[in-house]
């Protein structure tokens, strides 16, 4: 028998490192976000911290902490929070303010609904960046060009037609992710897991989401060499075996 929806949790996994500017108001919208009858809990992986990121999260109550005394990776943080998720469906969360978390009902929605095992947030359904005109222009011209190799890599080797694997807003059924080995430590970590999924056959859907880039003077990490080992990643687990 399904369980009652309104018993459902969502777990929201927020890894987080050298973010002392914007990690108290990311913990509030995630914890303000609507969730209808959905309950949740958020749980913040401080992956070795140095610039005064510990001491907020310390004065901010009702989350789950867990640290790293060293810098791991992203999907390091990402994998100690899988697993201290209680959910039936662990949502990510970037511990930046890129992405808005009124987009958390729709990310969940088709896993609540029993539609899919895995959910994509794509930034570009009903919105392509714009390099060159007027005052919304994005400034990460190369950020785009590396996106579209791995949409195209991606949807090429695994028979997929989505329109963004990078979107930081993902969603998945705890108990199908939980026993997936992941061999990722960095960045590429959603790409191995996402793969994988595809090659398991799980039923993976994709939903808009809106996103506001930040500079790398406003704390963006990501750059090219994360997009090397992503389209590393994306070849690799399309052949090595599970």
């Amino acid at each position: 028998m399904d369980q009652p929806l309104r018993r459902l949790r969502v777990s929201i996994v927020i890894p987080c490192f050298n973010e002392a500017g914007s990690i108290a108001a990311v913990v509030e919208g995630a914890r303000k976000a609507d969730l209808g009858r959905l309950e949740r809990e958020i749980i913040v992986v401080d992956d070795g911290s140095t610039d005064g990121t510990s001491a907020e999260l310390a004065k901010i109550p009702g989350i789950a902490l867990r640290r790293h005394p060293s810098n791991r990776g992203k999907g390091a943080a990402l994998k100690t929070g899988f697993a201290a998720a209680s959910g039936e469906i662990v949502l990510i969360q970037d511990a930046d303010l890129e992405y808005d978390p009124s987009d958390y009902a729709a990310v969940v929605a088709p896993i609540v609904e029993g539609r899919a095992d895995a959910v994509l947030g794509s930034r570009f359904v009903h919105e392509r960046p714009n390099f060159f005109l007027g005052k919304r222009r994005s400034p990460f011209f190369t950020h785009y060009i590396g996106n579209l190799t791995i949409i195209f890599l991606t949807n090429t080797l695994y028979g997929r037609h989505a329109t963004d694997y990078e979107g930081a807003y993902k969603a998945f059924r705890r108990e199908v992710v939980a026993p997936i080995p992941i061999e990722a430590d960095g960045f590429e970590f959603d790409n191995e897991l996402v793969c994988k999924l595809f090659r398991m056959g799980r039923r993976v859907v994709e939903v808009p989401i809106s996103y506001r880039p930040r500079s790398y003077e406003q704390g963006k990490k990501i750059c090219w060499r994360h997009g090397l080992r992503m389209v590393w990643s994306i070849l690799k687990w399309r052949f090595k075996p599970l």
